[in-house]
């Protein structure tokens, strides 16, 4: 029993000092807090949600596309009162996200003051605004994916279904929010889309009526892209920048044209890789699958890489190194 008793105070002493090292390291830790102004945000500046941003997201969606998402089955005779309820939420949930998006960067965050969340208000109008206009360029959207895609035979598999369609929803939404210079809540929204569609588009970049991913999966789009309409590009597509000039002191050049522009009516095909800002691709041109792409292209051109020719050597196969060749 003594033997028992010993043991039992052993253990008590052990846990005691366990507690003790956690306790020396959150002290440890929270003084890191105190001294970082980049991983830690602890204080007066809030923050948005980015649960409460993909939220908002889908009730977004349910008003983009009625019936088709959410719990309520809009009808001819209801819709305007689900739409009203609808529109209400995205008012409340947005105007909350933009005001903290604005507070975090404001002088006064510290301070009392309703000057944030007037502004987040009125943003929201803004964008709510533009919904009609998103609408219409998701229907170009969707109707390029039924001509341009002949796997597919009803707009409702498009709209449940393609990668290219969800990441284009949602891009459609943060572009508007990222032309009205609302900070952080663009950049959640796309980096989302990225996480659940493979498809990494920045929220400034332009991107004209009836534009089709197909397959999607790895396509990259730069900020400062410029794509007219009826492009249609495959899966792993990179419309990206050369290595970026530095100024005097060392920093990244900022605010200029990193990226290409792409004329109406392109097709670029798998694995494709075009950078540049001065690169321009010409319109009704089309890109062949792997084709690697750093200067213009003129219009009603096709750049296709050779077919790689094989030689077999016993039992070995070799491919002969391909070039590319560009067609008028």
């Amino acid at each position: 029993m003594q033997a028992g008793r010993e043991q039992e105070v052993m253990s008590r002493e052990s846990d005691l000092d366990l507690k003790e090292q956690i306790i020396g390291i959150v002290d440890e830790v929270a003084e890191t807090y105190v001294q970082d102004d980049i991983l830690a945000n602890v204080g007066d500046y809030p923050m948005p949600s980015r649960e409460e941003i993909i939220g908002i997201l889908n009730e977004v969606q349910e008003v983009l596309y009625p019936g088709y998402f959410g719990n309520w089955r809009a009808d001819r005779i209801n819709y305007r009162y689900y739409l009203g309820t609808k529109m209400n939420q995205i008012y409340e949930g947005f105007s909350q996200q933009i005001a903290k998006s604005l507070r975090h960067n404001c002088v006064g965050a510290h301070r009392v003051c309703d000057r944030c969340m007037r502004r987040g208000r009125e943003q929201t109008i803004d964008f709510m605004k533009k919904i009609p206009k998103i609408r219409r360029l998701l229907r170009g959207d969707v109707e390029a994916a039924m001509a341009g895609d002949p796997a597919v035979s009803r707009f409702e598999e498009i709209i449940f279904g393609y990668p290219g369609v969800k990441a284009m929803t949602i891009y459609r939404i943060a572009h508007e929010l990222f032309h009205q210079e609302i900070p952080i809540l663009p950049r959640i929204m796309t980096e989302y889309a990225h996480t659940v569609t493979g498809i990494d588009i920045h929220p400034g970049a332009h991107i004209g009526k009836r534009f089709f991913i197909d397959h999607g999966t790895g396509v990259v789009i730069g900020e400062t892209c410029l794509i007219g309409d009826d492009v249609k590009v495959y899966q792993g597509v990179t419309l990206g920048a050369l290595s970026l000039p530095r100024d005097e002191s060392g920093e990244l050049v900022r605010g200029t044209k990193r990226h290409p522009t792409v004329e109406d009516s392109v097709t670029i095909y798998a694995g494709a890789t075009i950078l540049g800002g001065d690169t321009t691709i010409g319109a009704g041109s089309v890109i062949g699958g792997n084709v690697w792409l750093t200067g213009t292209i003129p219009a009603g051109t096709k750049v296709v890489i050779e077919p790689p020719r094989l030689q077999v050597r016993e039992g070995q196969v070799e491919e002969k190194e391909p070039v590319i060749d560009f067609q008028i």
